[in-house]
């Protein structure tokens, strides 16, 4: 009987303690995921009481940053000051601990929540996770527990060409933003480029080429459709460096060079093409030399932050005079823009242009794209530190048909670290390799594609390297659940660029009547949707608008044909279909990553998916994009009566 007893206690301790373990809260689901968590049981839930509350004045602008991203997401105001925490609030401190280096942090959740970390970085990279954390929630409740994280990679990035296609300076604000919530702090601005001449009739001269900052010393080489002010440059960079984000701005030459030779026809090489600058005219070390001086030079240089990529990629090889030539130019600017105070970047190309001339290594990191160009073993010998941007891996070029149109995620998490370079294999957390980025070219000039299309390929690959560049191999979660809960979280606090509306296929938006000249609540409705209306058409003249919002707007009568139409990033698409007065029809637009489509009456007009077209008689090739996210902020001056206005989240 005792012995029976005996065994029932301990069955009972077991299924307690059992019970225990159970009752302890589950790993929470961030993007990077966190290093450690001690799961405890409870939540911890904001009251009307709730403060966010800093030790050191240092972590002020931490904490009111938290707090305006807290309000834009969840709609409440939490005071803001200097002093000691009560329960129910949030306390930020900064705390001495080698173990987490410069970005780690520690975050305690029980009845406040507090985070410490050695540096004011780490403090934010925790709020971020505080973030993402109660997003998840529909109260914003906690999950209690102890959290301690750091980053495998110091350099964790993005580089975006607005060279070829202009990248508006909102949308890059944004794209900072967006960063910052999932812990990547380095964005590399590509500021001048060229399209390829076999699209331009094998003409340089008409040749697209652009350099997208304003510039005094050379009037007139700043292209028109589409640059950057040196005060909203160096207003971004600025306000980009409160969110931990530095903005490295990249001035490509020798190569890459088209706009500049546009400029002064003497730069170009006359053997070599004109997007090569010629490397034996002295005129180019002037009209470089006197470049980079515009930027730099100065007590507060338009280039704010510490580093600066001076290209120095892609030349040509051809002649062994051409390559120390170019060894030499290379070490040029290594060395001018050192004499500025700034480091430099560079992409890797002393592999390729291997030669006897030396070129400076010392401090200088090094872009690691291809290893062709820039053996990464060799480079790291000779003292360069390389930034992980293989190109077989990491790169985006939209509707090229090479390279990668999306990133392929579920390889990237599974198979890549930044210890991954091309085909060779560092150590994880090698000191040689700073950290890992991505990137999107826009090599295909004229191809359609938007700036909503360049941000619907580059989210899904910030997620992921967001991951990979924190983590390196250590990702816990297996691709397919990463992939699902990814998307439950936000593109960061009050940004919306995929024009996401509900997060399960609905009715999103009805109206009986769309007013003209009427404001809407949503800006848009993203990738994919149905947005449908009956009309009663009135005499309309030609442009007249149904919607717009800042980046499209949609036609009852565009401007060149009178037809239904849409136009966004300087591109008009027409429907071959025309709106005469006295029709009574029922409209539907659909619109996916792919295509955008018109049906009357439910009889599809047309379907605009993606066009191929031929240059160079028929040896060259582009795919023209004709997509749409749907503007809906604002309704146009129409006389036509709209209404049984509806959209949907999905594709009817």
């Amino acid at each position: 009987m005792k012995n029976n007893l005996y065994r029932w206690a301990a069955l009972l301790c077991v299924l307690f303690f059992g019970l225990e373990i159970y009752a302890q809260n589950a790993k929470p689901f961030v993007i990077p995921e966190l290093k450690a968590w001690i799961g405890k049981k409870g939540e911890f839930i904001v009251n009307e009481h709730s403060r966010i509350v800093y030790d050191s004045p240092d972590l002020n602008k931490v904490a009111v940053l938290f707090a305006e991203d807290y309000e834009k997401m969840f709609g409440v105001k939490l005071e803001v000051r200097q002093g000691k925490p009560d329960d129910g609030d949030f306390f930020l401190a900064l705390r001495k601990d080698k173990k987490l280096g410069k970005e780690g942090y520690k975050i305690n959740i029980a009845n406040s929540v507090k985070v410490s970390a050695p540096e004011v970085i780490g403090a934010y990279w925790a709020t971020r996770t505080l973030l993402q954390m109660a997003e998840q929630d529909a109260k914003q409740a906690l999950p209690k527990g102890d959290i301690t994280d750091f980053p495998d990679y110091g350099l964790r990035g993005f580089m975006i060409d607005c060279g070829r296609k202009f990248i508006p300076m909102p949308y890059l604000r944004d794209l900072a933003e967006i960063m910052s919530y999932y812990k990547m702090n380095t964005l590399q601005v590509h500021l001048n480029d060229n399209g390829f001449k076999q699209f331009f009739g094998h003409d340089w001269n008409k040749t697209y080429a652009a350099f997208r900052l304003e510039c005094d010393t050379y009037p007139g080489l700043t292209a028109r459709d589409g640059f950057y002010t040196k005060k909203e440059f160096v207003d971004f960079q600025n306000w980009s460096v409160e969110r931990f984000v530095e903005i490295i701005p990249e001035i490509d030459v020798p190569a890459h060079s088209l706009a500049f030779s546009h400029y002064m026809p003497e730069l170009g090489s006359k053997e070599y093409g004109a997007d090569h600058l010629d490397l034996f005219n002295p005129k180019t070390y002037e009209f470089v030399d006197a470049l980079f001086k515009e930027y730099l030079e100065g007590e507060a240089p338009v280039f704010v932050g510490p580093k600066v990529n001076i290209g120095t990629d892609e030349y040509s090889n051809k002649e062994r005079e051409v390559v120390e030539k170019f060894r030499e130019f290379t070490d040029h600017y290594i060395r001018l823009v050192e004499s500025y105070g700034k480091q430099v970047c560079m992409w890797g190309a002393l592999t390729h242009a291997k030669g006897n001339t030396p070129v400076k290594s010392e401090n200088v990191i090094m872009n690691a794209w291809y290893n062709g160009y820039a053996a990464p073993k060799e480079m790291v010998k000779q003292g360069y530190k390389l930034v992980s941007i293989p190109d077989g891996w990491v790169y985006i070029v939209p509707a090229a048909g090479y390279y990668y149109d999306y990133l392929d995620t579920k390889m990237l998490y599974e198979k890549w670290t930044p210890a991954q370079v091309g085909d060779v294999k560092f150590d994880e957390k090698d000191p040689a390799i700073l950290g890992g980025m991505f990137a999107v070219w826009n090599d295909h000039v004229g191809n359609g594609i938007s700036v909503k299309d360049i941000h619907h390929r580059t989210f899904p690959a910030l997620q992921t390297l967001a991951a990979k560049t924190w983590c390196g191999a250590n990702v816990t979660l297996p691709y397919q659940e990463f992939d699902e809960k990814r998307n439950l979280l936000s593109e960061a606090p009050g940004v919306n660029q995929l024009g996401r509306w509900g997060s399960k296929p609905s009715l999103v938006f009805e109206v009986g009547e769309v007013a003209p000249a009427t404001e809407f609540a949503h800006k848009e409705i993203g990738y994919d949707y149905t947005v449908s209306f009956d009309i009663e058409v009135s005499e309309e003249g030609d442009n007249t608008v149904l919607f717009s919002s800042p980046e499209a707007t949609v036609y009852l009568a565009d401007p060149i044909s009178g037809k239904i139409g849409f136009a966004r990033d300087g591109y008009l698409n027409s429907f071959n279909y025309k709106l005469y007065p006295g029709d009574k029809v029922h409209v539907e637009f659909s619109g996916t990553s792919q295509y955008t489509a018109l049906k009357i009456n439910g009889r599809l007009i047309e379907k605009m998916d993606i066009q191929k077209r031929f240059f160079d008689e028929g040896k060259a090739k582009m795919n023209y994009v004709r997509t749409l996210v749907f503007p809906l902020h604002k309704s146009g001056h129409f006389k036509s009566r709209v209404f049984n206005f509806k959209v949907y989240n999905y594709i009817l």
